[in-house]
Order: C-alpha cells, then sequence, then structure tokens
C-alpha cells in the first residue's frame, strides 16, 4: 500500500444514530478511495465461527466494502495471491521478520502487495484487524510494519447494572444485559458492544453492579451468563462478575458468610465451579466489600485479604482472577469536627499492612484518587504501598461527578495527571502508568492492568452523548498505551466518527480540549472538588452538601477559610502516605501546586495564590472563565452544520446549549455561596450583580408564588416563582428598560421530572417561541424531584428586537409535579455571556 494522509471535506450524510460509535466505515470520496491498494482476497486463518480470527476475517470484509466500495472474499487458507492475511503467529508462515509478541500483542505490515496481521493470540490477530481497518477509514494509505504489545494485560471494563435493568450511575437508558432480575435472552446489544470493546482492545468486562445482588447466581441466570459469554466470546472479551459478599447467607441459606467458615468455603466453591460449566472462559469476579454499607469480611473480624483469596481460591483452579476494590472507607462515622479524621486515608489505612498477603490471582482495584472520581484529585497513594500485591487502576468513563455526559468532558487529560505521576518509591521513577500498571516496577507484569466504569445503556448512543463517547475510545487507547498522546486519540475517534472534514476535526479537538479546564473552572477548582450534591445525584451544584456529614468529602469551609488540612505536621497526616520525596512537596503550601491547594492545605480565603490572586478572587475568576468557555461551546458547533448528518448535529448542538445553560448555573450557585459565606467582594464586581436580569419574583405574577429555593445560592436572587397549583395557567411579565437593540434573551427556570410543564415567550403579544419541560426525555443525568441545582436551566432566544418600553411575557401551563418554576430573564446584549 502506497499513499499519504488525505483530508477531504465530504458531502451530507444520512442521518445517524450513534450505534456503531467510531466503527461507521463510512465510504471514503470517490478521488481518496481510489488510492488505497487493497488486496482482492481475505485470508482468515480459522475455520471456527467463535474464533475471534474468523471474526477478524469477517469485519475486515465488513470494513473494506463500507470504507472503499469493494467486496473481497474471505477464504481460510493461504493461497498463491496477494492477500490481507489475518491469523496467530502460530497458524501463520510471513517472510517478514515479526518481533517477539507479548500476549493480545500483533504485527501489522502493509508493506508490498500483502497485507500480513499476526497476533500472538486470537484477540491479538483481531486488534490487528482493526487497527487496519482504522488506517483506511482515515485515508492513511501509508506503508507501515510494526510491531505493538499491551502495557498491562488487564483491560477491562466494569459496568454498574442492576438486576431489574436500571444502572446505576448510568444515563443512558436501561441495562443491555438484565431486566426483571434476570438476563435479557436478546444479546444483540451485547455482540454490537463487544465489537466496540474489541476495536479498542478492551479484553474483559464485569456486567452486574458492584454493588452485586446475589440472584445473578441462579440456575436460569447462570445459564444466561453463558449466553452472554458466547456472544462476546467471538470478540475476545471475557466476561466477569461482581459477587456479593453475603450471598451464602442471603442466597444460599447458610447462616453465615464468614470466608474462613469452612462451609462458606465449600458453598462458594461449589458456586464458583458451576458458573464455569456455563461460562468456561470467566475471566474471574469482581468484588465490593465493607464499603458503603456492602457486606464483607471485616463483619466477622476477618482481613480485607481473607475475603478476597477465599474467592481467588475458588476461581485458581479455572484460571480466573479476582479484582477486589480498595474503595473502603468509613461513611457512618467519620467526625468532621475531629481535625485528624480523614476518607482520603482510608485505603491505604485498610490495605498497607496487607501487602503481599493476598494470593498470586488478586489484584487490587484503586481508585485513580483517594476520594471519588472528582474533577481533580492527587494520585493514590496506595499504589505506592502495593509492591508485593498486583494492582490495577480504576478509572470511569460515566461522567458520575463530571456532568453526567450532559456536560462535554474530555477525560483523558485528567486521566493523564494520574497516569504520568512519578510516585518515587524508595527514591526512585515509579511512574504509575509505564513503571506501575505495566507491572514493571514490582515484577508484577502479566496481573495488572486498568478497570474503567462505563455504563453503556440502550440508547443507541451508547452513553447518552456522541460526544461522551471519545471518552470510551480514548481508555482503550490509553490501557493500550499511557504513553498516547490524548489529541492524537481525539482526532482519530473524531476522524472515524464524524469523518475527515478539517473544520470538524478542529473545532471537535479545540472544544473537547478545553472542557476538562473549563468543567474544573465552574465546578470546583483548587483541589477543593467538584462541589456537586454529595448526598444526591452528584450532578448539580450544592458546596453546602459537601460538610457537616459523616461521607468525609468535606471541604472545612468556614467564614474565614478553606480547605482539608493533609499535612503531617499540623493534619490528618494524609500526605505523609506518598513516599518521601511526593510527601514533602505536599507537606507545604509553599511546594504544593495550586490545582491542589486545598486538597492539601486549609487556609484563609485571603491567601495569596502563585499567580498573585487571593483563593476567593480566583474562585470567582475561575468560575466566571469557566462558563464563559463553555458558552463558546455551542456557537463552535454551530459552524459545522452541513458537515456531518443532521442528526447528530442536532442532538449534540442542544446538550452543548445546555451545558452553556448550565454551567452559569453552575457558576452563580458557588460563587454566590462562598460570597456569602466568605463576605468578600468579588473586585471586578460580577458576583451577585447581574444587570441584564429580570428577577422573576420582581415581575408582574398572574397565578404565581414567590418561594424560596434550597439550596439558597441555585435561585439567583435567592428566591424563585412557582405556579399556585399543578393545574391552572399562569404567567409571568415585565416592561423592558434597555435601550433600543438587538438581544439574547436568556429563561432561567427549572425542569423537574413527573411532569412536563409548557413555556411560552411573548414580545408584546408576538409569539418568540414556545418549549416543553422535558429535559427528563432527552437528557440523561440523575433525575430529580426538587427545585435545585440538578433542575436549574435555561433556554436562550437569539437575536431578539427589542426597544426601551417593550414587555417580555412567559405564558406557562403547570402539569404534574412540574409548577414551571421560574428564576429570571436575562437580556444580553451580542457578545456578552450573563
Amino acid at each position: 500500500m502506497r499513499g499519504l494522509w488525505f483530508l477531504a471535506t465530504i458531502g451530507l450524510a444520512a442521518a445517524e444514530d450513534g450505534l456503531n460509535g467510531w466503527l461507521r466505515y463510512a465510504r471514503l470520496p470517490c478521488d481518496i478511495a481510489k488510492q488505497a491498494t487493497v488486496p482482492v482476497t481475505i485470508v482468515a486463518l480459522n475455520t471456527t465461527e467463535s474464533s475471534p480470527v474468523y471474526t477478524a476475517g469477517q469485519e475486515l470484509q465488513k470494513g473494506i466494502r463500507g470504507i472503499l466500495g469493494k467486496t473481497l472474499d474471505v477464504m481460510h487458507e493461504a493461497t498463491e495471491g496477494p492477500a490481507v492475511i489475518v491469523g496467530t503467529i502460530g497458524t501463520f508462515n510471513s517472510s517478514s521478520t515479526i518481533p517477539q509478541l507479548e500476549e493480545d500483542g500483533f504485527w501489522l505490515s502493509t508493506r508490498g502487495d500483502a497485507v500480513e496481521i499476526i497476533g500472538q493470540n486470537e484477540r491479538g490477530a483481531l486488534y490487528g484487524a482493526f487497527e487496519y481497518l482504522s488506517m483506511l477509514a482515515q485515508a492513511n494509505f501509508t506503508e507501515v510494519a510494526y510491531a505493538t504489545d499491551p502495557s498491562a494485560a488487564i483491560r477491562w471494563v466494569n459496568q454498574w447494572d442492576n438486576m431489574d435493568g436500571t444502572i446505576e450511575r448510568g444515563y443512558a437508558g436501561l441495562s443491555i444485559f438484565f431486566k426483571d432480575n434476570a438476563t435479557l435472552s436478546n444479546t444483540t446489544r451485547v455482540e454490537q458492544y463487544a465489537r466496540l470493546l474489541a476495536s479498542i482492545r478492551v479484553n474483559g468486562i464485569v456486567i452486574n453492579n458492584v454493588n452485586a445482588n446475589a440472584i445473578l447466581l441462579s440456575d436460569d441466570n447462570m445459564a444466561g451468563l453463558g449466553k452472554i459469554a458466547d456472544a462476546m466470546r467471538p470478540w475476545g472479551v471475557k466476561l466477569g462478575i461482581s459477587l456479593n459478599f453475603a450471598s451464602p447467607q442471603t442466597f444460599g441459606g447458610l447462616d453465615s458468610f464468614d470466608p474462613l467458615d469452612e462451609t462458606v468455603v465449600a458453598w462458594w466453591n461449589s458456586t464458583t465451579d458451576k458458573l464455569y460449566t456455563h461460562v468456561p472462559d470467566l475471566a474471574g469476579f469482581l468484588v465490593k466489600a465493607n464499603s458503603e454499607g456492602q457486606p464483607g469480611p471485616i463483619t466477622y473480624n476477618r482481613t480485607l485479604s481473607d475475603g478476597a483469596n477465599m474467592f481467588a481460591r475458588a476461581v485458581k483452579p479455572h484460571g480466573g482472577i479476582v479484582m477486589f476494590r480498595a474503595f473502603v472507607y468509613d461513611y457512618q462515622t467519620l467526625n468532621e469536627s475531629n481535625w485528624k479524621d480523614d476518607r482520603a486515608n482510608a485505603a491505604v489505612d485498610f490495605f498497607r499492612d496487607l501487602d503481599g498477603k493476598f494470593d498470586d490471582n488478586v489484584v487490587v482495584q484503586v481508585k485513580y484518587g483517594p476520594i471519588d472520581f472528582q474533577v481533580r484529585e492527587p494520585t493514590s497513594p496506595l499504589f505506592a504501598h502495593l509492591k508485593q500485591t498486583a494492582s490495577a487502576i480504576e478509572l470511569q468513563v460515566a461522567q458520575e461527578y463530571l456532568g453526567q455526559q450532559c456536560h462535554l468532558v474530555y477525560l483523558p487529560p485528567l486521566w493523564k495527571t494520574v497516569l504520568n505521576f512519578d510516585l518515587r518509591v524508595d527514591g526512585e521513577k515509579s511512574v504509575v502508568g509505564t513503571d506501575i500498571l505495566s507491572g514493571k516496577r514490582f515484577s508484577r507484569k502479566g496481573l495488572t492492568g486498568y478497570a474503567a466504569v462505563v455504563n453503556v445503556g440502550q440508547n443507541t448512543t451508547w452513553l447518552g452523548s456522541h460526544l461522551a463517547m471519545s471518552n470510551l475510545y480514548a481508555y482503550g487507547r490509553i490501557a493500550w498505551d499511557p504513553t498516547s498522546d490524548e489529541v492524537t486519540i481525539l482526532e482519530d475517534w473524531t476522524r472515524l466518527t464524524f469523518g475527515l472534514d478539517d473544520t470538524v476535526r478542529e473545532t471537535i479537538t479545540r472544544m473537547s480540549m478545553a472542557s476538562w479546564p473549563a468543567y474544573e473552572n465552574y465546578t470546583g477548582n483548587l483541589g477543593i472538588q467538584t462541589l456537586a450534591d454529595i448526598t444526591g445525584p452528584h450532578y448539580g451544584p450544592n458546596p453546602q452538601s459537601m460538610d457537616n456529614n459523616p461521607w468525609g468529602q468535606w471541604t472545612r469551609a468556614d467564614a474565614y477559610s478553606i480547605g482539608m488540612d493533609r499535612t503531617v505536621s499540623n493534619g490528618t497526616g494524609y500526605a505523609g502516605q506518598y513516599p518521601d520525596e511526593v510527601a514533602a512537596r505536599y507537606e507545604t503550601v509553599e511546594t504544593t501546586p495550586d490545582e491542589l491547594l486545598l486538597w492539601f492545605h486549609h487556609v484563609p480565603y485571603t491567601h495569596v495564590l502563585k499567580n498573585g490572586k487571593t483563593v476567593i478572587q480566583h474562585f470567582y475568576d475561575a468560575h466566571y472563565a469557566g462558563a464563559e468557555t463553555a458558552a463558546t461551546f455551542p456557537q463552535q458547533w454551530a459552524k459545522l452544520q452541513g458537515l456531518m448528518d443532521q442528526q447528530r448535529f442536532e442532538e449534540t448542538a442542544f446538550r452543548l446549549t445546555y451545558q452553556a445553560g448550565h454551567a452559569i448555573v453552575w457558576r452563580d450557585s458557588i460563587n454566590q455561596f462562598y460570597h456569602n459565606i466568605s463576605g468578600i467582594a468579588d473586585a471586578q464586581d460580577r458576583v451577585g450583580n447581574h444587570p441584564w436580569r429580570i428577577e422573576a419574583e420582581t415581575m408582574d405574577l398572574r397565578g404565581y408564588k414567590v418561594t424560596a429555593v434550597t439550596p439558597f445560592e441555585v435561585a439567583s436572587g435567592l428566591q424563585i416563582v412557582q405556579t399556585v397549583d399543578n393545574s391552572t395557567a399562569a404567567s409571568v411579565s415585565t416592561t423592558l428598560n434597555f435601550p433600543r437593540g438587538t438581544y439574547d434573551v436568556a429563561v432561567a427556570y427549572y425542569d423537574l421530572y413527573e411532569g412536563n410543564a409548557t413555556y411560552e415567550l411573548f414580545l408584546n403579544d408576538a409569539s418568540l417561541g414556545t418549549w416543553d419541560g422535558d429535559n427528563e426525555n432527552r437528557l440523561g443525568y440523575t433525575l430529580t424531584r426538587g427545585i435545585d441545582g440538578h433542575s436549574a436551566t435555561r433556554i436562550t432566544f437569539p437575536k431578539v428586537a427589542i426597544a426601551e418600553g417593550d414587555v417580555l411575557r412567559v405564558e406557562t401551563q403547570p402539569n404534574g409535579r412540574e409548577t414551571a418554576p421560574l428564576d429570571y430573564i436575562a437580556v444580553l446584549p451580542e457578545g456578552v455571556v450573563d
């Protein structure tokens, strides 16, 4: 094959729903496709239909037909002529000099007339086939010859699917695996998901919630697991399951679940053997124990290693492994008034003394930070303490605390802050991604790696949002090679998902790379955590929910100061859990990076940062800057109309517009809260001062009443209006006092579920537009019945001609629980974000 990277502007495409993700195999323009040279035959060196090599042959045929419009025959024996040959190193005679491959690795050569795709095993061969198709789909016709191996053996995804079909922290509909406490018989979506996972070299999946339901172990469900495994096996994706530690008692009828009780051990051994009769290649178990109310070995004064080893010995004869979560902490008795209490200490405190006491097929699964998937956390120090125990990092593709797929947040830059971090264990280079998770640093190679909480659902976009799929794609790429460049990954995903147009690629790359810094800015910065409602949906703003409870995500904010003192000298001692070099860096304010200042130190609001601003002024400025960045997203996206199919364009435009409005909700709520608690004014006089707004409670009301909200800061003027009952039409109106001009008119309201209120905006007596309170049908965030930071939203009507004395009126019809709540109307000159 010979050629160059070709870039093209392609014409309008048919509507797409996202089901194929980045595996669209869209036809290249004729002038580009004709420059590709491919052999006329595909040779897949396996005839067994459940074989990944057989699957690779079928996928190559499908992909080449879609991309180039050429239909190649698939054969299963070598031929004399040029061919695309795919197989394992044991079945293939190559004239090339192939480097020694590691498990799942592959060799790809496009030199000469033939294409060679050779895997160390069958999975590797399939991965190589997807790599070749990815090159073709991106019009990359260059000659290549290289081998690539995975950085780590474990590259799994976790689903938090419940047996009733719901998904904990899922934002894309119901489960593709379960319904009504049973496995689904239709495995079409399961196979499609496995195909996507294989294309990014994910080799394992745990399909049920870590808060596991023991009913999964029923005979019927075990048979169902067998069917799910059958659907995934051709794609090289092994099935695993989460277990409930108390199953012998709650499901098996025993009077105990003590891991050292011989009857309990026998029950688990028998149950495991039965599982393997249905799923002979079961990858193993994932266990959450003694965490957030889940049962575990500590119930019987046993150690966590006692519990993990019980499962490890049950799966060992079958070649299985146990992923044992390090997410163990006390959520009931932590006391914020005790200066030494700190949830962040928990993982190391629980696991440090157990290093070396786990069986050799146990992997401790460690969240990337010590709390819980926050917008920024320091790297978990536990990785430095597991020198004799295999470990895997737990990332989260599902944006639990990061906008729940309703906000564009490209996650790899966040992940790289952890993967690129050097823990300096014993004074030696100990980079998390390349040294520790690879198994090289502590000689654990072969049983280390990655797990990501993904939580796809039945929505055709898989994650609820087209753009959120970049995070799943990037996860697989980074788990294979943690040194992969996040921009390059993003550009590859964009070309595969939306085509080769330069403007599309540049725009999506620019927005995505700005998205995590923007989200951090308008939610929680300086290491204070996300400031979401941690006792509720983990979605909208509620900074006061962080404190005064035993959940341990404290900010310790008072009228004068803020932040957690985690120093050894005066605080919780958390900084001392790191190796000496890192601990010394975090011990002092002067050497702690500002982006983690409030994670490690309790300082006055007036403390001056390295950038010369006070903490409180940085808060104000950052929240405004983040919202201003989010405001550009729908504007940038609008320029892509006509460069992709209309369905995906419109669905994404809606979410980006929503994000721009919700970013303002976040900005105002956080700034208002800390302005209120600190009493320190914004140097730019923005906080609490909105000259372009008319508060709803100041308008002429018909059928409305003024009410307070909880938390107070989610209302612009600390009050809102809602209809006096759930059925009577109502309205608000106001006479405008703005000079003649063209304005954007934004209406801030609250969209609750269990009701769809209707709204219509009038200027004088002319209708500007109507809308429904139906975000619950269009967005996937965790639903709320309250008038709060989750339900707060805005709709904007652009370029409205307004003159002084005009009357704006909103007419509403409440419905169900939705009392058409309104916060304010903003009349915004061009270029003003509000």
